[in-house]
């Protein structure tokens, strides 16, 4: 896309000075007020998002939100408060009313902050640039040029296409500190930007919707409006004339747009908060393996323009780069400081959640690996929440195509996909290098060799 030129009165650095300060300022009143520990987390958010209908304008939102979060621990006793106030009385409040809440609280052993030998800490040329800074200037009107153009070129693209949910265009820039009594301080900024666009093709009972989308920390890499448009306009005109599937066992592939969610339920079941509350159906699961032998899954939090690259997790806890999942076998648990004492182990730096995981593919692209099933359903839209996290049973609404001899024959919905994730995850037969740019789980589709597939009869 072409660059809109950024202001040179960028801020930023000034305001997460003012925010370190602010920080810094709190954790010496905690320790007046005789806190053994305490942690800060001060954040501000600018933003500007734009909503479009039928080439009418719908909302145009500007935000500038800000937040501090105060918390304390006297011994193993924790108390939190937050506030948006900057004013001295507020902030002095917050920390009073954290300390109160933590002198009422029963101790909990596994509280307090993360261990100070554990805290992240610069190299010799400072924190890693992670080149997550982009900011766009982007006014009301642009964004509703964009949102317009991309609305436009989907309606164009096709007379199958009738009506529009809408289209939009977003961009917004935060700035986070965190700070503890380990004498931790950790500042960062990043920016996100957005395009999209949702259709609808037919009439009557034969309506379909489907869209599209471009996300990304720069501008620069976003598709531009109208290729998101036209491709929204592909999808959905895909859609049209369904037909019915007969219920029986079929090989499935998940594109790789919801083929993320897959990695999202190990991860699920492989969080600490879901298995010191035996809530996960993978307990004592670490060296056991879980996939094909051919699959790693891979956490790198350090990758440039990465969505979730850091240094340091939410408690200051230095990341690395590891393996989740190597040679099919699960190597550790994903962990924060509470949940690792909680189970006698300790944090993988994953307070707050993971960093852009990687799944190692086996197979090419999407059409490629179409033309190798040979025979099935390719699934490209999941429904409900049917997902048994203690047992793992997987049964959802889905909607996507149906594939003969190698090529996609028709589109097919109101079918259900069903399974259990440990049965699943071990029938995985190919990994696409067709990856969806526009998350922290980056994977390629996902051919499962076998699924239940209950259809229309």
């Amino acid at each position: 896309m072409n660059s809109v030129a950024v202001p040179a009165t960028d801020d930023s650095l000034e305001r997460l000075d003012r925010l370190q300060a602010l920080a810094a300022r709190l954790l010496e009143a905690c320790s007046a007020q005789g806190a053994d520990q305490a942690e800060v987390s001060c954040s501000e958010e600018r933003g500007l998002s734009v909503n479009v209908r039928m080439g009418e304008v719908e909302t145009v939102e500007a935000t500038r939100d800000r937040g501090i979060g105060v918390t304390v621990y006297f011994g193993r006793r924790k108390g939190s408060a937050s506030t948006a106030d900057l004013r001295d009385a507020s902030l002095d409040a917050s920390v009073a009313q954290a300390c109160a809440i933590a002198k009422f609280t029963e101790a909990d052993p596994a509280a307090g902050l993360a261990d100070a030998g554990l805290m992240a800490r610069p190299g010799p040329g400072g924190w890693p640039d992670f080149d997550d800074w982009h900011p766009w200037a982007l006014d009301a009107d642009r964004a509703v040029d964009l949102a317009l153009a991309c609305e436009a070129a989907g309606r164009d693209a096709d007379a199958r296409i009738a009506n529009s949910d809408g289209g939009s265009a977003s961009s917004s820039a935060s700035l986070g500190v965190y700070a503890n009594s380990h004498g931790f301080v950790g500042a960062e900024r990043d920016t996100h930007h957005s395009i999209g666009c949702a259709l609808i093709a037919g009439q009557g009972d034969d309506m379909q919707r489907d869209g599209w989308y471009s996300y990304a920390l720069a501008e620069a890499d976003l598709e531009s409006p109208v290729a998101i448009g036209r491709h929204a306009a592909q999808r959905t005109v895909a859609r049209l004339q369904p037909r019915p599937l007969a219920t029986g066992t079929y090989p499935v592939l998940f594109s790789a747009e919801v083929a993320r969610s897959l990695v999202g339920h190990l991860l699920g079941a492989v969080s600490g908060g879901a298995l010191y509350r035996r809530a996960s159906f993978l307990p004592d699961s670490v060296g056991t393996r879980l996939f094909p032998e051919w699959l790693s899954i891979r956490e790198d939090p350090f990758l440039r323009r990465g969505l979730r690259s850091a240094a340091w997790d939410s408690e200051g806890v230095a990341t690395r780069a590891s393996s989740l999942v190597e040679g099919g076998v699960l190597q550790r648990y994903v962990l924060g400081s509470y949940s690792a004492r909680k189970l006698g182990l300790q944090t993988t730096g994953n307070a707050g959640g993971v960093h852009n995981l990687e799944l190692s593919p086996n197979a090419g692209g999407f059409d490629e690996m179409v033309r190798g099933m040979g025979r099935g359903l390719v699934v490209t839209e999941l429904m409900g929440q049917g997902v048994n996290p203690v047992t793992g049973d997987y049964s959802r609404g889905a909607a996507g195509f149906w594939v003969e001899d190698g090529a996609i024959a028709h589109a097919v919905d109101g079918i259900t996909v069903a399974g259990n994730l440990r049965a699943m995850f071990l029938g995985i037969e190919a990994v696409g290098r067709d990856v969806d740019p526009r998350s922290h789980i980056r994977t390629g589709s996902i051919l499962v060799g076998a699924m239940t597939v209950a259809g229309a009869d």
